[in-house]
């Protein structure tokens, strides 16, 4: 029998483990909202408070006691709360983070939403650069690394996961506003540039520490950022191509340089366009695998990708997941180990963090089965 360390490294090295590695938590994408947990956390009797691993999101971190009665095999290294720098509560129900963005709550909703840019409508580059930005060398954005390692290392034999920031997508995306990002592209695409570079240098200071702190440390490095809608890329091929992927490279160039952990990117809906860039670039392993979006049928991607990429997720999030029966949940498990578990390169978790709307049934149907089940390749 394998390690959960040993199991989880060998399937993102292309390595048969003795059985698929089981993620629930190790990431800020593969948890659960708050309302949901509050039922698994009933469900074996865990007492201790929620905490938060991203508010906007009211993402759960989730508790030891949970993660070892599922046999969970990694382990989240999370930083811990940011420096104040902009932020500010505003209220009951609303915030202002770090980087100046502000967000409310509605009233029946599981989310905050996105209320104020402060880099929108008609800005110049002089107006990026006095932006005031966080100070990426506070010593908030590594605090508590090392020690959280260190427990994994000494109470669980299991995965350490290094959840780094969003290189500068999704940041810049909340900080000049969607319409205003999404038309930059066409009418002022050097306005674009000079806030992705910024953000970017904040970013990669930041992650520069941390890994610092504990990048030799851990076996797993989760960085993210959306590119995919449901039915291809957020952008063209083309932008794509001379945007991103160039300070791509250059995060995950950084990323590799400094620690020799696998290198997982999460990046939602139809990718399959960009997939080779990813690998070219330095992407050893991707998340989620949202098997509903265009072009990211499991299958295919197996059999297309499956030697020179991991895959890591994959349910059926937006069906079968919240709305069919145990049995399929089962069904839905099995036939994703089976496609995507022989020769490893698969690491088994929800395609993304669990609704409240998924049935507590399901959620233990989908971990427990995936712990239980043994492939024909396995046999």
């Amino acid at each position: 029998m394998m390690t959960a360390r040993e199991r989880v490294v060998a399937a993102l090295s292309h390595r048969q483990p003795d059985r698929v590695p089981i993620d629930l938590g190790g990431t800020r994408n593969s948890s659960m909202v708050v309302e949901g947990y509050e039922r698994l956390k009933a469900q074996f009797g865990v007492q201790a408070p929620t905490r938060l691993v991203d508010r906007m999101m009211r993402i759960a971190d989730i508790d030891e006691a949970v993660l070892t009665a599922l046999h969970i095999d990694t382990r989240a290294v999370n930083p811990g709360p940011a420096p104040l720098g902009a932020f500010a509560e505003l209220g009951t129900r609303a915030y202002r983070d770090m980087w100046g963005v502000e967000r409310n709550w509605p009233e029946g909703s599981y989310y905050y939403d996105l209320t104020k840019s402060p880099l929108s409508g008609e800005i110049t580059i002089a107006d990026i650069r006095k932006h005031a930005w966080p100070d990426p060398d506070h010593p908030a954005f590594t605090a508590g690394l090392a020690e959280r390692v260190r427990w994994i290392r000494e109470h669980t034999d299991c995965a350490a996961v290094l959840n780094v920031s969003s290189a500068f997508v999704h940041i810049s995306q909340y900080l000049r506003g969607f319409e205003d990002w999404f038309c930059d592209f066409v009418i002022d695409a050097a306005r674009l540039e000079a806030l992705f570079d910024a953000v970017l240098e904040v970013t990669s200071q930041i992650t520069k520490h941390q890994l610092a702190r504990v990048g030799q440390a851990v076996d797993v490095v989760f960085c993210s950022d959306d590119l995919g809608a449901q039915n291809g890329l957020q952008m063209s091929y083309e932008h794509y191509q001379k945007y991103i992927k160039p300070r791509h490279r250059k995060f995950f160039r950084a990323v590799r340089d400094a620690t020799p952990a696998k290198l997982v990117f999460h990046t939602c809906g139809s990718v399959a366009a960009i997939l080779d860039d990813l690998i070219e670039i330095g992407v050893e392993a991707l998340n989620p695998v949202q098997p509903t979006a265009a072009g990211m049928e499991p299958g295919g991607l197996k059999r297309t990708y499956g030697r020179r990429l991991a895959f890591w997720g994959g349910t059926e999030n937006q069906r079968i997941l919240p709305r069919e029966s145990v049995a399929d949940v089962k069904r839905m498990t099995e036939e994703l180990i089976d496609i995507m578990g022989e020769g490893g390169g698969f690491v088994f978790s929800s395609c993304h963090n669990i609704q409240p709307d998924v049935p507590l049934d399901n959620v233990l149907a989908m971990f427990q089965h995936a712990r239980s089940y043994l492939p024909a390749f396995a046999r």
